[in-house]
């Protein structure tokens, strides 16, 4: 025997090829809505997530929050500074200004200002438990196109909120 004879409690026979046996709707009262004869269990690929593009300044900013919190070495930076920069940051670095003794300091603000083509001056809030810090820096574009950091400033005594 062949399985396929007609009954009406939903076999084969009664419901024809690539037909559900609930009547066309899936459990919670949705159709189905791909064809009867469609035989393929392939779905359309999802969307990807789109990624977020960050902007010189902000890149900047993380990666000087990294140098200066003692999370990564200066020589890092090195191809990242041009000029006095490099030499800033090695001055600071030692001291570490934004290591935290409670949870890792995190960037809550970072705003830039184009003062000319090629040429941002940044400024960015680096906030650690109750701690609120101020960083400024100026980034500058070469004639590879990179960004490089120029110089580094760092707010005065430790406020806080």
């Amino acid at each position: 025997m062949d399985g396929t004879y007609n009954d009406s409690h939903g076999s084969r026979a009664s419901r024809g090829p690539g037909r559900p046996r609930n009547g066309g709707s899936r459990p919670g009262g949705r159709a189905v809505t791909r064809p009867g004869n469609r035989r393929d269990q392939r779905r359309p690929a999802a969307v990807p997530a789109q990624r977020r593009r960050f902007k010189p300044h902000e890149l900047f900013a993380e990666r000087l929050l990294a140098v200066l919190s003692g999370e990564r070495p200066v020589h890092w930076m090195l191809n990242h500074t041009v000029g006095h920069g490099y030499q800033q940051l090695v001055e600071l670095a030692p001291h570490a200004p934004f290591q935290a003794h409670g949870p890792r300091p995190v960037i809550r603000t970072c705003r830039a200002l184009p003062l000319s083509p090629g040429v941002v001056e940044a400024s960015a809030c680096i906030g650690a438990g109750d701690q609120v810090r101020a960083m400024a820096f100026r980034l500058e574009r070469g004639s590879d196109l990179r960004w490089r950091c120029a110089a580094v400033e760092l707010g005065g005594e430790r406020q806080p909120v």
